[in-house]
């Protein structure tokens, strides 16, 4: 029989990119006593990964649970951007309601939607949070207007369309349930979950049933699948079958070797575990995301939607520059094949294929970022590789005819630079949907444009709206083929020969173009140095010296000024390299190259 658990209640916090869901998480976990009063606690404590730091963004849903009053409120951060929208569509499995964040100034953008639509197909409670309400351009009464539009569009029920508002400012730590109410803390925001959010149910007698929605890894135990108990209940050391609503084949037999609850920040070992808990599970060697772990005598599987397809494909390839070994720690094609298969321990949205060569690997994700911040955690570990530009994955549907994989795009630009913006996505492939006035004197558009057409862009749309344009994008199935779409209208220089970088020698290359390197640094023949100004590829010799005569003196040189390299970052690099060129990953230094760095060779296949 299905019974209540009263005492606990699951919810996820949904949002899009930048609207303060880690930062409320922070201020929930402060304010449920989570912390010690004098303990020194850093900011979006939930982003534990170096770059998730570094860039703000959340990447990986973490889980967390806090106390209030009687009722432990287990909690899942979940990411904002689309390349990471495979991890939200799994962790709604877990969770009877989602608190959806919205920013009181933006309102509702694209990824609200996204993650809101797949909240209301699952049927789930929504507590709308107005977030940011301190800000001075703050405007939530058209925001709550914007918000139950979206709703209305996703054809929501009544009984969703009569959610629960709350106002809240997570920087100051204060939520209201009016907007002239006086701010004082989180509590109403704890209530309104309470109140409005149902408990998990289940039936406690019945056979065990966990799905597993989230793999954590950890190098000492390995896997550890995180999930929900539906039914019955689990213990140390209980025998139990491992089966998978995708895979009929799949009835393994597994052991549960330790089993912990979540408290705060920590996992905590228990020995046995009721429904509607969130439990992690260690001691099963292959557990996967949408395994179901069920009593031995009734082995029936929770039937789990399936990922979303990766979209965008690179080729990640063994450094064979003559720099090759110099820089990294692990630079072997069995380094690099152990720790892409290793990727898919905890990421779910990537594939890896074995190509005709031991020495390269296919890898596919959701998109750009999702594969750069791969290729930025290797290089931080030490790897040594090189990676191949960004391609999509094309389809074929069932007449033959070729499908590419389409986005939607919207963007937020100051009125001047929208005739720029139109212009180069027009060029892209691009279909402009809509146009509008935002606030403050930006206009909004959006696009439909292929994949392949944002490829290479954002550097550029950044510099056409001098850093003042913002970008989002969502996935929007796949459409007909569009055309072939100019990357890059400019062409790169080249370094003619090995050695090393001198003034002179840049000197001479800088009137030609854009350099990416200084004086001092290493060359070889088949490098690319530098952008040209014109469409082809030229070689240039910046290794060479100045010929000393009686009648030159030495000194002459100290005249030539250098204007100072343009300086790539990962993502600008990934952006830069051409279809023949491959970007070299090392833990100190990006380089780009030809991908055939002979000049007769090169020539020989580009006439081919």
């Amino acid at each position: 029989m299905k019974m209540k658990r009263d005492d606990i209640r699951n919810i996820a916090i949904i949002a899009h990119v930048d609207h303060g869901k880690t930062t409320l998480v922070d201020e929930l976990l402060k304010q449920s006593g989570v912390f010690r009063s004098n303990q020194d606690v850093a900011e979006r404590v939930m982003d534990s990964n170096d770059i998730e730091r570094e860039r703000g963004i959340t990447i990986l849903a973490k889980n967390t649970a806090v106390f209030y009053k009687d009722t432990k409120i287990n909690i899942i951060d979940t990411p904002g951007h689309a390349d990471f929208g495979g991890e939200v569509e799994r962790v709604l499995k877990m969770v009877n309601g989602v608190v959806l964040v919205v920013d009181a100034f933006e309102g509702a953008m694209p990824q609200t939607k996204f993650v809101l639509k797949k909240a209301l197909e699952m049927e789930l409670p929504v507590i709308v949070c107005i977030n940011k309400i301190d800000r001075p351009e703050a405007r939530p009464d058209e925001v709550i207007d914007e918000i139950l539009e979206l709703f209305m569009d996703l054809d929501a029920s009544d009984e969703q369309l009569d959610c629960p508002f709350i106002y809240a400012s997570a920087k100051n730590g204060y939520a209201m349930r009016e907007l002239d109410d006086e701010p004082k803390d989180m509590h109403p925001l704890f209530e309104t979950i309470i109140d409005y959010i149902p408990a998990p149910e289940g039936d406690p007698d019945a056979s065990t049933q966990v799905l597993i929605s989230t793999i954590d890894y950890n190098e000492y135990v390995g896997r550890i699948g995180v999930g929900k108990i539906d039914n019955g209940s689990l213990k140390v050391n209980q025998d139990a079958v491992l089966v998978n609503a995708h895979d009929e084949s799949l009835c393994k037999k597994v052991k549960i070797s330790k089993l912990y609850e979540f408290d705060g920040l920590k996992k905590v070992e228990v020995n046995e575990a009721r429904i509607g808990a969130i439990v992690a599970i260690s001691g099963i060697a292959d557990i996967h995301i949408g395994d179901t772990i069920c009593a031995t005598d009734n082995p029936v599987a929770i039937p789990f939607q399936k990922i979303s397809e990766p979209t965008i494909a690179m080729t990640f390839i063994v450094n064979d520059s003559p720099l090759a070994g110099k820089e990294g720690k692990f630079v072997t094609s069995r380094h690099l094949r152990d720790r892409l298969f290793r990727e898919l321990n905890t990421d779910v949205s990537l594939r890896v294929e074995e190509t005709d060569s031991a020495e390269s690997f296919k890898v596919s994700g959701r998109g750009e970022l999702h594969l750069s911040v791969l290729i930025e955690n290797m290089r931080r570990e030490g790897f040594e590789f090189a990676v191949s530009k960004a391609e999509v994955l094309y389809k074929n549907d069932e007449n033959g005819k070729l499908l590419e994989p389409m986005e939607l795009a919207y963007i937020d630009v100051p009125d001047e630079f929208s005739g720029a913006v139109i212009e180069k996505l027009s060029q892209r492939k691009g279909e402009l949907r809509n146009m509008g006035a935002s606030n403050g004197g930006y206009t909004r558009l959006e696009f439909s444009i292929p994949s392949r057409g944002l490829i290479g862009y954002r550097g550029e749309f950044m510099t056409d709206t001098k850093g003042n344009g913002i970008i989002n994008t969502i996935f929007d199935g796949y459409g007909p083929y569009k055309g072939d779409i100019q990357y890059r209208k400019q062409g790169s220089l080249i370094a003619f020969e090995a050695g090393e970088a001198i003034t002179y020698g840049l000197y001479n290359a800088q009137e030609r173009g854009t350099l990416f390197i200084g004086p001092g640094e290493k060359v070889y023949a088949g490098m690319v140095i530098g952008q040209n100004g014109k469409a082809e590829d030229i070689e240039l010799n910046v290794c060479k010296k100045k010929q000393l005569t009686n009648t030159r003196s030495s000194s002459a040189d100290e005249a030539l000024r250098l204007t100072p390299p343009r300086v790539l970052s990962l993502e600008q690099a990934l952006d830069f390299i051409d279809t023949d060129e491959l970007l070299e990953v090392t833990p100190e230094n990006l380089r780009i190259r030809k991908k055939i760095l002979d000049p007769t060779m090169r020539k020989r296949a580009s006439r081919n």
